[in-house]
Order: C-alpha cells, then structure tokens, then sequence
C-alpha cells in the first residue's frame, strides 16, 4: 500500500462521481467528452480547494516586498559579524520583521500540494490503464476509459510514438500546448510580478531561465505520462494563467514591473492582508 493511495482513491472519487454523472445526462461512457470532462473536473475541484492557499501566496509576497528595505538594513548592519551573539540578535531582529509585516514560510505550500497529487493521479492512470480498479472507479468504468479516445488517440496511451502521424501530431500538439501557455504564464504574468532588485544576478538568471525549463520538463514528461495526465496538465495551465493574470493586473507585487503600471501610490496588500483602500 503507498502512502499516495488516499490521495489516490479521493481523485478517483472525483473522477468516477463525474463520468457517472455525465452518463446519467446521457454522455456515451466510453467518449472522450465524458473522460476528459471528468479529469478537467479534478482540475477545477482541486484548484478550486486552493484558492485560499494561492490568496495566502500573494500576500505572503506582498508582505516580503515591504520587509525587504528592513531586511537589507538589518543585513547591512551586520555584515561580517560572525559571533554567536550577533547572528542570535540578527535572527530576532529578523523574526520580529517578519511578524511585523505578516511574513510566513508557507509561500510555496499550493505548488508543494500539488506534487503528490500529480503523482497520485498518475498512479490513478497506470493502474487504470492496466485494467485494475482504484477506490470508486470501478470495473465497467476502468473498461470505459481504456476504450475513450481524445482526437483519435487513446487516452490511456503514453508517449510521441504510437500507431501513425496523427498519434504523435496529437499527443505532441498538446504537449507543446500546455508547454507554451506554461510559458507565456511563467515569462509574461509571473515573472514581471516579481521584484527582482535586490536579487543576487546568478538567481535573477534562474528566474529568467525558469520558464524555458518549465516547458522544456512538461515536452520531456509528456513522453513518458498518459496523454489523460497531459490533458489534466493542459487544463491546469489554462487555469494558472487566468489565475496569474488576475494577480499580475489587480494584485501585482510592490516593487516588481507589474506594480509599476500601478503608479506610485499602489502599495499592494497590507499586512492585515487586505485591499488599501487608496488603490482599490
């Protein structure tokens, strides 16, 4: 038993509650309409569900952008003390900074959650694919989507290579999709929301390299993963740049280039974690 298989049971729940109900509406079982809805279905919930998770995000953001004078001086101030006493009273000063403005090390927690559930859906597919049932995803349903095609490709089926053109044209058109919209999200919404300034030049470097890797990876993965699990990514870079567009217009980062358009008196997010009032 893995660790993952919770994980794995509650995404077939969502995905078999969704194609039995699409069924119920008379969608064939079979189709590529009702699988694909139904893992896009997983998409939405899952998202959905961290929301608040991704408001936390911007804020924890915002709230680093204004600490970042305070951390620069107090870093100043200390440079080069090495003594036991000075980084005791460094890491205070620190932590008393971070209370001040609202700073938290959970920045990162909606991408970190959405790892294992990649993986767990992945292990949803396989086992899918090699006709064994998971959770609420039973038999007839397992038999129903190792038969459902998306553009005439079976959506159980892995890899650029299969039967003719039209498997690859297919499998590596959506790839190179969810590639491009990772990387016009990464290079033109997330990267301008950034504050780069004060950033060493060799992290800016990997900032700026960050969206060419990205597509590179989801090109490399989807090689390897179901074309169901490319199509779920597909779906998740369609919902990542809605997303990043309405923080990059509405709640871009103080500091970065996004804010600027915002003109001088935009200071983002307060440390209550609302609206100022002077830029809403």
């Amino acid at each position: 038993m893995s660790v993952l298989d919770p994980l794995s049971h509650a995404l077939a729940a969502i995905v078999a509650g969704t194609h039995s109900g699409l069924t119920g509406l008379g969608v064939d079982p079979s189709s590529g309409l009702a699988w694909c809805l139904s893992i896009a279905a997983v998409v939405v919930l899952v998202r959905a569900a961290l929301v608040p998770l991704t408001i936390h995000t911007v804020r924890n953001a915002h709230a680093a952008s204004r600490a970042r004078p305070q951390l620069r001086a107090l870093a100043e101030k200390y440079r080069g003390r090495t003594d036991q006493e000075a980084i005791a009273a460094q890491l205070a000063a620190r932590r008393e900074i971070s209370a001040e403005h609202g700073m938290s090390r959970l920045g990162c927690l909606p991408l970190l959650i959405q790892i294992p559930i990649w993986i767990a859906l992945f292990h949803l597919l396989r086992d899918a694919a090699a006709g064994r049932t998971v959770g609420l995803l039973d038999a007839g349903q397992v038999d129903a989507l190792s038969q459902a095609r998306f553009a005439g490709v079976g959506l159980t089926d892995h890899g650029y290579l299969g039967d003719g053109a039209t498997h690859l044209v297919v499998v590596l058109g959506l790839a190179a999709t969810t590639a491009v919209a990772g990387y016009i999200t990464q290079r033109y919404l997330v990267f301008p929301n950034v504050s780069t300034a004060d950033l060493p030049e060799a992290i800016a470097q990997a900032q700026r390299l960050m969206p060419v890797m990205s597509a590179a990876g989801i090109l490399l993965a989807g090689h390897v993963v179901p074309l169901a699990l490319v199509f779920y990514w597909f779906c998740g870079a369609l919902w990542t740049m809605a997303q990043s567009f309405v923080i990059w217009r509405w709640f871009p980062t103080p500091g970065s280039p996004a804010a600027e358009r915002r003109g001088p008196d935009y200071r983002g997010l307060t440390a209550r974690s609302r609206v100022d009032p002077a830029t809403s």
